[in-house]
């Protein structure tokens, strides 16, 4: 039943991580809700209080393989099991290689990619016991790649790929995996994006404006979907007897993907990202 249900979520201080966190509880899980500054948790606390709900809030940096042992023994020690793990935590990056390191780029791989490996591995001998699931956000970035998304998209990428193998593998021992694609969402995750002020003023700097006069658009609380409707969909996917192995959040982002599902010779996403950066 849900309610005995263990749910363990990253990153949660803001966005689909505090939304999935409040949502899940509603259904009746108990969260082990997870963020690597716990002086951040104040907007996820008046929103579980708000929804009458309460919260296991404990610290986690994905990307310190110190932390995940920890919060996994946590969870071990305290509820002795752990039935669905959901990966969400991660950053979003503008940028061109021309203009990065390849330390940006590992960095971006780093929490949005190898924090998904590390938090699964440590994850999967509890799941086993528990026959339980995991279930990764990615993005639709993760099946189109987008401009100036190089590094961001390569990790959504990466995900994906990384979890649809592990799929059929981890079906065998009773595990099912699922990967989440939201489209544009109203959260603060596109302006905590880093990394753009290293295109201004170069030859790029006319492409990136273009981008972002589209982005700002798509992104715009008219269009964009919220939070909280990615988490409903999260949240079904959790309580399915039977889960996709993935899901687009949104009509929209169903649309977005299926540019990239139905595009063999790949001259269907240059076609629609290439207006991006031109403006035309």
């Amino acid at each position: 039943m849900v309610t005995q249900s263990i749910l363990l979520i990253t990153g949660t201080s803001s966005g689909i991580g505090l939304a999935s966190a409040v949502a899940a509880a509603r259904a009746g899980f108990t969260v082990v809700a997870t963020m690597r500054d716990l002086n951040r948790a104040d907007a996820l606390r008046d929103a579980a209080d708000t929804a009458g709900v309460s919260l296991d809030l404990q610290p986690l940096d994905v990307t310190d393989p110190a932390s995940v042992a920890a919060c996994l023994s946590y969870v071990k020690a305290t509820y002795g099991r752990l039935d669905a793990l959901l990966n969400n935590a991660g950053a979003g990056h503008l940028g061109t290689i021309e203009l990065e390191s390849v330390d940006d780029v590992r960095a971006v791989m780093e929490v949005n990619f190898f924090g998904v490996v590390a938090m699964t591995k440590a994850a999967l001998p509890l799941l086993r016991a528990s026959g339980g699931r995991v279930v990764s956000v990615s993005s639709v970035g993760g099946v189109v790649g987008q401009p100036f998304n190089e590094a961001y998209c390569a990790a959504k990428f990466a995900v994906e790929g990384f979890m649809e193998s592990l799929t059929p593998v981890a079906a065998t021992v009773g595990v099912r995996v699922t990967v989440i694609e939201p489209g544009a969402v109203t959260t603060e995750f596109v302006a905590n994006v880093g990394g753009r002020r290293s295109v201004e003023g170069t030859p790029y700097d006319g492409a990136l404006r273009a981008y972002l006069e589209r982005t700002a658009a798509a992104f715009d609380p008219a269009a964009a979907q919220t939070p909280e409707g990615v988490a409903d969909v999260i949240v079904e996917v959790l309580t399915s007897e039977n889960p996709p192995a993935r899901v687009q959040t949104s009509e929209a982002a169903q649309r977005f993907a299926g540019v990239k599902l139905a595009d063999l010779d790949g001259a269907h996403v240059q076609a629609v990202t290439r207006h991006w950066v031109t403006g035309a």
